[in-house]
C-alpha cells in the first residue's frame, strides 16, 4: 500500500483531469517524477483550532528535500501563522480548503493564537524611509519566498488573512487593529523577493492585510484567475519584469486593486518591465467578504468606504516602468487609472485599452509628473513620462468635480500621448465638494502646481474644466473622443496650460466655449463638435 504522504507517479499519471484539477499537472520535477504530499500525514489538523503552521513546513520541507513535488491541502480549515514557500515546491489548495491567518499578537503582547507568532520582519535598512513599512519586509507574512525560483500557489481554495494588520491607523468595522510594526505581527498573506517562474492561479484571499499579494524583484510570472476581497492593496508588482496577470477579480475599497510600483525597497532602483495586465474586474464598491461568498453587497451611501479599488502604476516610482499593456478591463465603483512618477522614474511605452468604467468615485484617466524625490539624493534625477497610447474607453457617470488630469510640471512635460475612441459621461457640475461644501465659482478656482507633493488627483482639489486639466505637456493628440456631462456643464472641457503641438480631430462636446488655453503653441482642432475648426500657433491666453 502506498503512504499517504509520499506517492510516486509518473507524469501520465498527473494528465489534465487527475485528481479532478489541471494545475496538478505540473513539469516533472529534478527527480523525474511527480511527489504528492498530503500535509494531513505530517501532522496538520485542519481544523481551525490546531496550529498546523509546524505540519505544513515539514511537508513543504519534506517536498524540497525530495526534489521537489506538490503539497496537496485537502478540504479543512489550516490555522497557521508564518509559511515558508521553497523552490521547486507546489501547493495546491483543494476545494473546501482555507489556510487563515492565524491572529497576530494584540497591542503590548508578546504573543498571538496560542503563543505564535509570525517570522521576524528583518532588520531595518538605510532606505526604509523611501516607501511604507509593509513594502520593506516580507518575512512578517502568511506565506513568504525569498530567493527562489520555480513553484506555485494554485487551486479553488481560499487564504483568509484573518490575522494580519492591515497596516494602517484607521480601524475597519468589527476588526482587531494589529500594529504592523509590533514585533510577531503579520501585515501580508503572500510576500515573494527576488524570486523568478513564479504561478499564482486559482485561489482567493479575504482580507490580505497591506498587501494580499506584495512581489518585489520578482521574473517570470504569471497571475491568474484570483478573487481578490481586501481591506488594503489587493497586489503590488514592485520592480518586477515579464508579468502577466489575467481573470482576476479584485474588490479592494479602501486601498488600489492592480498596483505595479517600483520602489527602492531592495536597496537599489530597480524597473518594473513588460507587464501585461487584462480580462480583469477591479472595484472598491462592495463589502468586504461579499464577492468571494458571491453575494456582491454593496455599501450602502451613509457607511461606504472610500471606494479606491483602481489600476495604478506608482506612487512608488524609483526605477520606472516601461512596457505596459492594461486592457480588457472593467473598473466599477472605483478611482480612475493612474500612471504616476514622482520619484525621478522613467515611465514609457504604455498601452491602456478596452476598458469600461462606471461610477468612478474621482476622475478617469490620471497622468502625472512631478518631483516629490523619495529616494537618496545620489539617486534622483529628471523622471519622464512619455508615449502613452489609451483607446476604446467608455467611462460612464464618473465624479465631476475634478476633471481627468494629465500634468507634467513647468520643468519637466509629459510627452507624446494620444487618446483615441473614447467616451467619457461624467456627472456634470456639481453643487458641493466631495467635502460637503459648496462648490466654488468655477472662474474663481486656480488649481495649484503641487510640484513635490504625493501624486494624488484629489490633491488638486476642482478644477476649471469638465473633463481634462492638460498641463506641462508637449505632443498631444485626442481623436474620436466625446466629453457627455449628464447635467449641464459651463466649464470647458478642456484647460490647456504650457501646451505644445495638441491635435484634436473628432472631439465631441455640448456647444459652448470647451477650450481654455493658456502659454499654447501649435494647436490645430478640425471636424470637431466642441468648438469651431482652429489652427493657432501661439496662444497666450484665450477661450475658444
Amino acid at each position: 500500500m502506498q503512504r499517504r504522504d509520499v506517492l510516486k507517479l509518473s507524469p501520465l499519471a498527473l494528465a489534465p483531469g487527475a485528481f479532478g484539477y489541471t494545475a496538478l499537472a505540473q513539469t516533472p520535477k529534478p527527480n523525474g517524477g511527480e511527489l504528492l504530499i498530503n500535509v494531513l500525514t505530517y501532522g496538520a489538523a485542519g481544523d481551525g483550532k490546531t496550529l498546523d503552521t509546524p505540519a505544513i513546513n515539514k511537508a513543504i520541507a519534506a517536498a524540497a528535500a525530495a526534489g521537489g513535488g506538490t503539497v496537496v491541502f485537502p478540504a479543512g480549515n489550516y490555522l497557521c501563522f508564518t509559511i515558508r514557500l521553497q523552490s521547486f515546491v507546489d501547493l495546491y489548495l483543494s476545494s473546501g480548503c482555507t489556510i487563515t491567518a492565524a491572529d497576530s499578537p494584540k497591542p503590548g503582547e508578546a504573543t498571538g493564537y496560542n503563543g505564535g507568532t509570525y517570522d521576524a520582519a528583518g532588520p531595518a535598512q538605510p532606505w526604509e524611509a523611501y516607501q511604507d513599512y509593509g513594502h520593506n519586509h516580507w518575512n512578517n507574512s502568511l506565506m513568504v519566498g525569498d530567493g527562489i525560483h520555480d513553484f506555485s500557489i494554485s487551486g479553488p481554495g481560499l487564504i483568509h488573512g484573518r490575522g494580519l494588520s492591515h497596516g494602517s491607523a484607521s480601524s475597519r468595522p468589527g476588526m482587531v487593529s494589529f500594529i504592523a510594526e509590533q514585533a510577531g505581527v503579520g501585515n501580508k498573506a503572500i510576500a515573494l523577493k527576488n524570486c523568478r517562474n513564479v504561478l499564482l492561479r486559482d485561489f482567493s484571499v479575504l482580507k490580505g492585510g497591506h498587501f494580499a499579494i506584495l512581489v518585489t524583484g520578482v521574473d517570470n510570472l504569471t497571475i491568474d484567475n484570483l478573487t481578490i476581497d481586501t481591506d488594503r492593496d489587493g497586489m503590488d508588482i514592485d520592480c518586477c519584469r515579464n508579468v502577466r496577470v489575467s481573470n482576476c477579480t479584485v474588490n479592494s475599497p479602501w486601498d488600489d486593486a492592480i498596483c505595479p510600483k517600483s520602489s527602492y525597497a531592495l536597496g537599489y532602483a530597480r524597473s518594473t518591465d513588460n507587464v501585461t495586465i487584462t480580462n480583469c474586474f477591479v472595484t472598491g464598491t462592495y463589502q468586504l467578504g461579499s464577492v468571494i461568498d458571491g453575494t456582491w453587497k454593496k455599501f450602502d451611501e451613509q457607511n461606504r468606504a472610500p471606494r479606491n479599488g483602481r489600476i495604478k502604476c506608482g506612487t512608488e516610482s524609483n526605477g520606472g516602468f516601461r512596457n505596459i499593456s492594461i486592457s480588457n478591463c472593467v473598473c466599477e465603483g472605483s478611482k480612475g487609472i493612474a500612471l504616476e512618477t514622482a520619484d525621478g522614474a522613467t515611465v514609457e511605452d504604455i498601452a491602456i485599452t478596452n476598458i469600461a468604467m462606471r461610477d468612478t468615485s474621482d476622475a478617469p484617466l490620471f497622468l502625472r509628473l512631478n518631483r516629490r524625490n523619495r529616494g537618496p539624493s545620489e539617486s534622483m534625477r529628471l523622471g519622464t513620462l512619455r508615449r502613452v497610447v489609451i483607446s476604446n474607453i467608455v467611462s460612464h457617470d464618473s465624479a465631476s468635480s475634478t476633471s481627468s488630469v494629465l500634468s507634467g510640471i513647468p520643468s519637466n512635460l509629459i510627452e507624446d500621448v494620444k487618446l483615441t475612441n473614447c467616451y467619457f459621461g461624467h456627472a456634470g457640475l456639481p453643487t458641493v465638494l466631495p467635502n460637503g461644501k459648496p462648490f466654488p465659482d468655477w472662474r474663481s478656482i486656480q488649481v495649484p502646481e503641487i510640484e513635490e507633493a504625493y501624486p494624488d488627483l484629489n490633491r488638486f482639489g476642482p478644477t476649471s474644466c469638465n473633463a481634462f486639466l492638460v498641463r506641462h505637456l508637449k505632443n498631444l493628440e485626442m481623436s474620436h473622443v466625446e466629453i457627455a456631462p449628464a447635467v449641464a456643464d459651463p466649464r470647458p472641457a478642456f484647460w490647456l496650460e504650457d501646451v505644445h503641438r495638441a491635435d484634436f480631430f473628432a472631439v465631441t462636446a455640448p456647444a459652448q466655449a470647451n477650450f481654455e488655453l493658456r502659454n499654447v503653441t501649435d494647436l490645430r482642432i478640425f471636424w470637431s463638435r466642441a468648438t469651431k475648426d482652429t489652427a493657432l500657433a501661439n496662444v497666450v491666453r484665450q477661450s475658444i
